[in-house]
Order: C-alpha cells, then structure tokens, then sequence
C-alpha cells in the first residue's frame, strides 16, 4: 500500500525541528519520505511518476505528527467505567475492582480491550502499553484491531505466574509486528518477598528492563517502609529488579532517594495525572523528574479510575498541575509534555521505530483538525495541542501503515455498534451475577 499525504503541516517531534509544510509518503508500514515543501519541488519531483499511489489524502493545510503513546493502562476495565468511582484507592481496589474482575473471562477481556481500542483512535493514540489479566486474549484483539501493544504482566500473589510470564515475554516478543512484551508485575504490595526475588532472577537471565506500580500513594509507602525500613523503589532496587532498568507507573510519592534510584538505573517515570487526582492519590514531582534528567512518559492509566483514555486531557494535566505544584507558571513547558506523550513514551515502551515521523520509521501518524475555533489563531501549534486541544480535533489515526480511523469512522473489521452490543452484555452479565 502506498499512500501519499499532501498539503500538510508536519510536526516530526525531531529534536529543535519546527513545523513546516510538506507531505509524508508511506509504503506498507513504514515511512519512506518526509520532505518540506522545497525539497518537493525539486529534489522529490521525479520520483512521483515512479509511484503508483493507492491513497492520496490532502491534508487541507492540517498538521501531521506522531502519535500518542499511552505509556500505562488497563484497557478491558471499559467494564468499571462510571462503576468503580468516588471511593479511595484501596476501597476501590478491594471492594469495588478485584470482586468484579474475578468474574471476568479471557474472551470478556478481548471485547472489553476492543472497546477501548475504539477510544484510543479517537484520541489519536497508536501504541499502548498493556497491564491486565490474560495477555493472550488482548493482544489478539490488538492484533485484530490493528492497534500496537506493548504487553507487560500485572503478576502478582493472586494471578498469573513467572513461569506464565516467562513463556509470554518468550512468545510475544516475536509472533506479530504489531506486539511486544516486557517483563512486569502489579506492585510491591500485592506480591512476597519470595516472588518479587524470583522475578528479579528473570530479570537477569534476560538481562530485561522490569515495570510496576510504584509509589501511588502515601499509604503504600509508608507500608513498604513498614515492612522493609526502605521506601518501594528502594526496596525493589536491593533485589536487583531494576538493574537493567525498566519503569515505575504513578511515582506520585518519590523521595530523593528514589529519585536517583530511576537516575541510575536509566529508570522511566510513567505519570497518569486524571488517574491519581480522582482517586486521590497527589500529584507527582514532574518538575524534579525533569530536573534531575528522570524521562518522564504518560499514561492513561485503565478507564476504571480516570475514566477517559484522552492523551490531550493527560497533557494538559501534566503542566497545569506542575505549575500549582511548585506554584511556578514555568514550570514545565508545553513542548516537553508532548514530547513525553510521544518520544519519551515509545522509548520507555521500547519502540525506537515509532518515536517521530522520519524515514524509515513506522507509518503511526495522526492528523489534527486546524481548522476549529480552539486551533485558531496559529501562534503555536504545539502549545495549542497541550493547551486547547481535544480528541474533536483528531481527523486520522494510522497505525502501522493503515487507516484506523478518518472522519469519525472507523476501519477496523467490524462496527463499533457492534462491539458496543457485545460489551453492554458482558457488563450486564457480571454486575448482575
């Protein structure tokens, strides 16, 4: 498949490159050409009777860029959206989310995932990074879909394995383009002293990164330093788990100590800032991180406790709550929370193909509507996607060389009503059994 888009305005998310007219040429999955307007006309010229293109979209003067990366989430919890609120964590946890997912089958988990899917496109998300019961079934509703997944295991005392993740770390790192797996578990709290040792020996006999929930709340800090006389990513960090780096999700109550911890180990910081203020968890030191040269990424966390799988939301959330945290309007600019919603979230997925929009790199691209009243005037296009953006002003999302979604419709294998149906009677089937 060839496809040719024209008359556009690029934000490649390259490092100090502004945006500039042009147009992207992609083959299959990748990127073959990004070129300004210029270069068109001269140098590119005489490779446009060479082509014969299947698809030419102009872009109407809109902007292409990147897509988002949603650096942690839950996608199949669509089930406890507007269910589980208004509680605490650990209420939420125990009373509200664990009862309900017992009930949960793999084939609930693959049409819950599917629905999610449908919000990511709308939100011009193209990769995510997946923490939920039965792997299988969600990258097989990814790989249906066409979405990209990174897949990590939400192991702990009560599900899963090692032995299971091992043999799906094994199997998905080379069965489908579309998924990748690293190794993972749920949290300190939620797994022994003797599983966490063990998951730290897998760690080195692949000399693998590792990624948990980690210092969501005052409350499981202070239980860690209960337990062990450390906080959780110091803790973690005696066992070795984090010796070939890896993340921590939330990372909302970070010492000092641990802050050099993730320094050290090249660690990634994954903030979900809609997540952590309903459910009341704080706001994390973004501006420290940045400050001692901690990558940060950004996730949605899953749709049970944000409830919105919106990347522009998580942005703007990102700055604006930085700038009250250090009580400092410059705080954080609003170029380096879109780069962590892009850049710094493949990399910490480990996605060096999906990073920017250049040669060679995997065709996962989206295209923002200019044209609406919160894009005008153009001052700064990429102060106005963190700013005033919104998923109204996603008008295409492809991923891996295909057309997922265009004008509010979607190409992904069946109607979203459909699927819609499908999970409306899962949803029905647990909460009234």
């Amino acid at each position: 498949m060839n496809i040719r888009l024209y008359n556009a305005r690029i934000l490649t998310m390259e490092k100090d490159r502004q945006v500039f007219r042009g147009e992207i040429w992609v083959r299959n999955d990748k990127i073959v050409c990004v070129a300004e307007q210029n270069e068109l006309e001269s140098e590119w010229k005489s490779d446009f009777p060479k082509i014969s293109w299947d698809i030419e979209m102009d872009c109407k003067d809109n902007l292409l860029m990147p897509g988002f990366k949603d650096a942690h989430t839950h996608s199949a919890m669509t089930f406890l959206r507007s269910y589980a609120d208004d509680v605490p964590l650990q209420t939420w946890l125990n009373e509200k989310v664990f009862p309900m997912e017992a009930k949960l089958t793999g084939e609930d988990i693959y049409e819950l995932t599917r629905l999610a899917i449908l919000e990511y496109l709308t939100s011009g998300i193209t990769s995510i990074f997946e923490m939920y019961l039965t792997p299988d079934t969600i990258a097989e509703a990814c790989i249906d879909m066409g979405m990209r997944c990174v897949l990590t295991s939400g192991l702990n005392n009560f599900c899963s394995s090692l032995e299971q993740m091992e043999e799906e770390y094994l199997k998905w790192n080379k069965k489908n383009p579309l998924i990748s797996y690293q190794l993972g578990f749920h949290a300190e709290y939620t797994c022994s002293k003797e599983l966490l040792y063990r998951i730290s020996q897998l760690a080195h006999k692949y000399r693998a990164p590792v990624y948990t929930h980690l210092a969501e709340t005052k409350h499981e800090v202070e239980e860690c330093k209960a337990k062990y006389g450390m906080t959780p990513a110091v803790f973690l960090d005696t066992m070795g788990i984090f010796e070939f780096g890896g993340g921590g999700y939330h990372c909302v109550h970070m010492t000092e100590e641990d802050m050099e911890v993730f320094r050290r180990r090249r660690m990634y910081v994954v903030t979900n800032p809609a997540s952590n203020l309903k459910l009341a968890s704080g706001i994390a030191p973004i501006a420290e991180f940045e400050k001692k040269k901690i990558p940060v990424a950004i996730g949605t966390d899953g749709p049970a406790s944000n409830n919105c799988l919106d990347m522009f939301r998580e942005m703007f959330l990102v700055t604006g709550l930085s700038k009250v945290r250090e009580e400092d309007a410059a705080s954080l600019d609003a170029m380096s929370v879109l780069r962590m919603a892009t850049v710094n979230s493949a990399k910490a997925m480990h996605l060096p193909k999906a990073d920017i929009l250049a040669k060679g790199r995997l065709a996962d691209i989206v295209m923002i509507d200019l044209h609406q009243p919160n894009m005008q005037p153009i001052h700064n296009i990429p102060k106005n996607l963190v700013y005033s953006g919104s998923k109204s002003n996603v008008l295409m999302t492809m991923i891996n060389g295909k057309i997922l979604y265009r004008n509010g419709e979607f190409n992904v294998g069946e109607s979203a009503e459909n699927i819609y149906a499908k999970c409306d009677r899962i949803v029905k089937r647990i909460i009234n059994a």
